[in-house]
């Protein structure tokens, strides 16, 4: 099986972390872009070198997907370490274990600690959990993959407490801006429902809770599904198994061929099957099919279990995000939940990188009720009218500097003119990045000519610095060339060369430190 090029990518920056002496590492991608495929052909680099490979997931529906794809992707077959089954004794060289099983101490004592040189971890979002590390500390010396779709930034701390490096991340927009994905359209229901007597548990939002108060709005979201879904395959993910009973109910009574799966479903196989082959053309669950379920067909997604976890949500939404011959594109309805929790995840969570976008792009959409509008387009429309808002804090915050005659750049007014969303909108993710900067980057960072008292953290001034370097190697402005003319009302210095800003300031310098009356500053173009 040929990999798409950026699952090669994927494969190739996995095993130079190893290579490199990094032992845990992270693969980020988003549902549907082949993360199985893509282990699965590292495991069998890793098997090809004599290496014993241990798969480790949380779910059954999991393991045989991973043994399934290694199977036919590959040609491996796995030994299995479950229930009753164990691998010892087997000849197979990969192993899928149930991280259930694999945690008691009297069957994880059977093993040699170094009787798996190579672990990977599906959906390892989950692996924080005491059992996974019970697994992973007892086999230390192992080199470990961690494979999940996109995280939300709290998962990525917790993850980087572990996990040493961040090896490649594919990003949903690019997934779906190469074709590998089809796009979102969003759509805005004006049902504002009250959120604010749900309480919290584990970091999310009390499932029970949300049942209570999802409950008299059920009959108002069937009628706007009439609207939008009569002629669509949908996926409704509810709180609790008795609400979603309940809703397939209520929709089969408004003309909808609605099916009912959860955990204790005798004939779940049956009724998945018969979705997927047209019999019902929505399915309720009660956050049952998150994971290890694939129904490409699947073209509207609503999501009426209210999360703050990005993880999850994305994992929600990913149901729907697989190429299908004839679906052009993704309708997720998005319901106007009644929150004081700023943190709750939107549309917007799937795309937005920065929090202040993100926030602008919830409120664009929820100005513009009942039109489907897609979420990249409405990203970018955000992104924009943050600029002119940051823009119009930093106009300000130039005005106070030039008070103070600073003689560096502020790192948001470099952020600003070079136009580098990824440095303003950055948040650390793995420990050292979390630290304080080390005297020396705050040293090369000042000569540079950024002031470092503003950068919080080492990761951010890794990243300037790296940026710095790669702007003198492309020859373009100095932080201190940007200070300079920007000071005097000159805009975007940071996307001009070195050269063009140097002649500009040497007529200014030849001319008693005044701008030449041929030059408006405002409307000069440097770029």
């Amino acid at each position: 099986m040929e990999l798409r090029p950026y699952q090669q990518e994927a494969r190739e920056a996995v095993e130079q972390d190893w290579k490199s002496g990094i032992k845990r590492t992270l693969l980020v991608l988003p549902t549907g872009c082949g993360k199985t495929i893509v282990f699965a052909k590292i495991v069998e680099d890793c098997v090809r070198e004599g290496r014993r490979v241990l798969i480790l997931a949380h779910r059954a529906e999991l393991l045989e997907q991973a043994a399934d794809k290694l199977s036919r992707s590959t040609g491996l077959k796995c030994a299995v370490e479950k229930a009753e089954e164990s691998c010892l004794g087997s000849w197979f060289r990969v192993v899928v274990g149930s991280v259930q099983s694999m945690q008691r101490p009297k069957r994880l004592q059977q093993f040699e600690r170094d009787y798996f040189d190579t672990i990977v971890i599906d959906e390892a979002h989950h692996c924080i959990s005491d059992g996974y590390q019970t697994v992973l500390q007892y086999f230390s010396e192992a080199d470990i993959l961690g494979v999940t779709a996109t995280p939300d930034r709290g998962d990525m701390r917790n993850l980087g407490s572990y996990f040493e490096n961040l090896a490649y991340e594919y990003t949903l927009p690019k997934a779906i801006k190469e074709g590998y994905l089809v796009p979102i359209k969003a759509l805005t229901i004006p049902l504002k429902i009250d959120m604010s007597g749900v309480g919290m548990q584990s970091g999310d939002f009390k499932a029970g809770d949300i049942g209570t108060v999802l409950d008299p709005y059920l009959q108002s979201i069937a009628d706007e599904m009439i609207k939008y879904c009569m002629d669509r395959k949908t996926v409704v993910f509810l709180p609790l198994v008795k609400t979603s009973q309940k809703f397939c109910q209520i929709l089969n009574e408004k003309g909808f061929a609605a099916a009912e799966v959860n955990g204790n479903s005798q004939d779940r196989e049956e009724i998945l099957s018969d979705y997927e082959n047209g019999k019902y053309n929505v399915l309720c669950n009660s956050m049952l099919l998150t994971e290890g379920w694939d129904c490409p067909e699947v073209d509207c997604v609503i999501v009426l279990r209210p999360t703050k976890v990005r993880s999850l949500y994305c994992q929600m939404v990913g149901r729907g995000t697989r190429l299908y011959p004839g679906k052009d594109h993704l309708l997720l309805l998005d319901f106007l939940w009644h929150t004081e929790r700023h943190e709750l995840c939107h549309p917007a969570s799937l795309i937005c990188e920065n929090e202040d976008v993100a926030r602008q792009m919830t409120k664009n959409m929820e100005e513009e009720p009942g039109i489907a509008i897609d979420i990249e387009e409405a990203e970018r429309s955000a992104a924009e009218d943050v600029v002119v808002q940051r823009e119009e804090a930093l106009a300000k915050q130039l005005s106070e500097m030039k008070k103070r005659k600073k003689k560096l750049v502020d790192p948001l007014q470099f952020e600003m003119s070079i136009q580098a969303e990824d440095l303003s909108g950055y948040i650390p993710s793995f420990g050292w990045e979390m630290s304080p900067p080390s005297d020396k980057q705050k040293k090369t960072l000042e000569k540079l000519g950024i002031m470092p008292d503003e950068i919080e953290n080492a990761g951010k001034a890794a990243k300037l610095l790296d940026r710095l370097d790669k702007r003198r190697a492309e020859g373009l402005t100095t932080p201190k060339q940007i200070r300079f003319l920007e000071g005097r009302g000159f805009q975007h210095v940071g996307t001009w060369k070195f050269e063009t800003a140097k002649n500009l300031i040497d007529r200014i310098a030849g001319n008693g430190w005044r701008i030449p009356r041929d030059i408006n500053p405002q409307e000069y173009k440097g770029a």
